[in-house]
């Protein structure tokens, strides 16, 4: 192959210039009608009545209190994925043992099962008539249609995301920094806080964002194990179904822009760890120290 099979060879294919434009057409109206459009109603909707009606919308206590029960059981949900996550990648990259793949493959249950069956999962096991109800009434300990069912259901099905970031992240790490560090006589916590740790930072972030957005706009599960007991068990998303409901329709816009909001946060979130992450690691994609 001479110098210019070679040129031609490695030359990227390029496309009619009405292909292109067809395609980066159909993308742009796609992305306009499916996101653009309804975030623009959202925040249309919710100033609709002004910018008066917006704040009484706001700060209605128990509009507050959802906000301040949806935090709690992110924050919850988050530590408690962080944990979890870190163990189940470690134990399913680092050791070889009986069941390690059926482990994995139960790490990803919860994507493939509805939101509403997790919920009535729950009641059937932890409800006052459930399986476990009559010995958790006796002892006086309330988990459905209260804040622990709420974490529960939450905890369900936002599980897989931070062990899904970490997993492929460690296996293409591979262990070698660690048996070194282990050679040199660095004890396990040490390993973890100086090797571990800094290798898998930006996957670990990028999992905790994913995690923290499912659980903030999370709907079904919570909606069955919640009860919808206003100003007790009543999320944002629960609170702005029941102001709709309620035809209250500015207010269940304003609170929907909350989670729009927060939505718009997460988005350059995630884009500022995937812009970080890639310039740690130049030229990689899913290797140490970078987000998949």
């Amino acid at each position: 192959m001479n110098a210019v099979q070679a040129a031609t060879a490695r030359r990227p294919a390029t496309d009619p210039l009405a292909v292109r434009v067809l395609l980066t057409g159909a993308a742009l109206l796609f992305v306009a009608l499916f996101i653009v459009l309804p975030l623009a109603t959202v925040f249309a909707e919710a100033l609709a009545k002004g910018a008066g009606a917006f704040w009484e919308a706001v700060k209605d206590p128990d509009t507050l209190f959802s906000v301040r029960l949806t935090l709690l059981v992110t924050i919850s949900v988050v530590a408690a994925n962080m944990v979890f996550g870190l163990a189940a990648a470690w134990s399913i990259t680092r050791f070889r043992f009986p069941g390690r793949r059926l482990l994995s493959s139960l790490i990803e249950l919860p994507l493939s099962i509805s939101p509403i069956v997790a919920g009535l999962v729950f009641i059937l096991l932890l409800g006052d008539a459930g399986i476990c109800g009559r010995f958790l009434s006796a002892h006086g300990i309330k988990v459905i249609f209260a804040l622990p069912g709420i974490i529960l259901a939450t905890l369900f099905v936002t599980l897989p995301y931070v062990a899904r970031e970490l997993i492929p992240l460690m296996e293409a790490g591979g262990s070698q920094e660690e048996e070194a560090a282990l050679t040199l006589g660095a004890r396990g916590w040490q390993i973890f806080r100086r090797v571990t740790l800094p290798n898998i930072s930006w996957g670990l972030l990028y999992g905790v964002v994913l995690a923290s957005a499912r659980a903030l706009g999370e709907f079904g599960a919570v909606s069955v194990v919640s009860g919808h007991v206003r100003g007790e068990t009543t999320t944002v998303p629960l609170q702005v179904e029941i102001l709709y409901n309620e035809y209250h329709f500015a207010a269940a816009f304003a609170v929907a822009s909350l989670l729009s909001l927060l939505a718009l946060v997460t988005v350059g979130v995630k884009k500022w760890l995937q812009h970080h992450a890639a310039g740690a690691r130049p030229g990689h994609g899913c290797t140490r120290g970078t987000a998949t």
